[in-house]
């Protein structure tokens, strides 16, 4: 038995998405910037991709740029706009859970005279409006939350801080890092009223090295590259035309029936918690049920286990799972939104991720809570036994 529960960190590509970069590559490879008919022809499919991907965000297609994927989406937000503005302030905002391309973007522009403020979690891993407002100032340029956090699944309260910020006289640009929301949750960048959102092609089904940053029409962005005039210049360089036909396919399955995915990945997760929680002890739920919480994500604490250890018995088994904590062995580094949650070292030792797709069934997932609760016994035997 093989059960991939490891969806957070990458989805399998669906049969329609290699069909459509196999057909670019083999039979539409003409350059999009070329004026011939095979270059007409690639832009074409450029323009149908980026339909889809608009359509998935609830945005405009000339609000669409494409990149290659959330990493470079979020970069170009940050920088971007942090050069755009930087006449205007200096200050950033930003939470302390954040992804790594989003936090190491912020540290290197405090390198380059920037102050960024870190806003921290409560205990279940949210931030809250008030104190983002309250840490805007006159010369605050830039706020970047993401939506859905990508270890514990918490959502952030994207909305009502957006919502808030248009009552301001001098509004900071709003970027969200959409990569853990879209085709999890409804997306609408328009009712979500923010300025820019990142997401990525191989967390939906699509190719990795594909993924695009919504840009509200008007917004200032600084290009981190130069080159030529491709993406209205702010992202320059030959499009991956195969990899982006198929992010415009997944960007278009992700809308098929989205309700639907949305109630069967909260189904999967609910089963899989109700099998673990009635056979083991010792749990700790770093995640949630409700519509605070992305549907696809459950982090349990194993009190009392090395996560690694149990990830390690899991793969043997045919079971994928990742580390709530990249704990690393000689300096015990734990995940810094674990650390930002308050957890304490033993909850966040035993940190394990699973996420889940809505083409999973509940039979195979049942299964492998079955053999979840089989190693964990196992390995606690052992522990004791030392």
């Amino acid at each position: 038995m093989q059960v991939y529960l490891d969806n957070s960190a990458t989805t399998s590509a669906h049969p329609r998405v290699v069909e459509a970069v196999v057909d670019a590559l083999t039979n539409n490879y003409g350059n999009p910037s070329s004026m011939h008919s095979m270059g007409i022809q690639a832009e074409k499919l450029l323009k149908n991709s980026r339909r889809f991907v608009a359509k998935a965000l609830g945005g405009s297609e000339k609000e669409v740029f494409f990149t290659s994927g959330g990493t470079e989406s979020n970069n170009l937000a940050i920088f971007g706009t942090a050069q755009a503005y930087r006449k205007t302030g200096n200050h950033i905002i930003t939470t302390e859970v954040e992804h790594p391309s989003v936090l190491n973007a912020c540290k290197q522009l405090e390198t380059e005279g920037f102050e960024v403020t870190y806003i921290k979690p409560n205990q279940l891993g949210y931030v809250s409006k008030e104190d983002v407002l309250a840490t805007i100032r006159p010369d605050t340029i830039l706020l970047s939350i993401m939506h859905v956090n990508n270890e514990t699944g918490a959502i952030q309260p994207v909305a009502e801080i957006a919502k808030a910020l248009k009552k301001l006289k001098k509004k900071p640009v709003f970027h969200v890092d959409g990569v853990q929301a879209i085709g999890k949750l409804r997306v609408s960048v328009k009712r979500l009223g923010v300025d820019l959102y990142s997401i990525s092609g191989h967390k939906i089904h699509g190719p990795k090295g594909t993924g695009a940053l919504f840009i509200k029409d008007g917004s200032k962005i600084t290009p981190r590259q130069v080159g030529g005039a491709q993406e209205k210049s702010i992202r320059p360089g030959t499009e991956n035309v195969p990899g982006l036909c198929g992010l415009g396919v997944a960007a278009e399955l992700v809308q098929v029936d989205l309700n639907a995915d949305i109630e069967k990945l909260q189904h999967l997760r609910n089963a899989f918690w109700r099998k673990i929680e009635s056979e083991l002890t010792d749990l700790k739920m770093n995640s949630g049920f409700g519509d605070d919480f992305g549907p696809h994500i459950l982090n349990i604490s194993f009190v009392g286990m090395r996560g690694e250890v149990l990830l390690h018995a899991l793969e043997s088994k045919g079971i994928y799972v990742s580390t709530g904590s990249a704990c690393a062995s000689k300096n015990k580094s734990y995940s810094h939104v674990l650390t930002a949650m308050g957890m304490t070292e033993p909850e966040m030792e035993g940190a394990i991720r699973f996420s889940f797709n809505a083409e999973q069934n509940v039979k195979e997932v049942e299964c492998a809570a079955e053999v979840v609760c089989e190693s964990v016994k196992a390995l606690s035997k052992i522990i004791k036994g030392r």
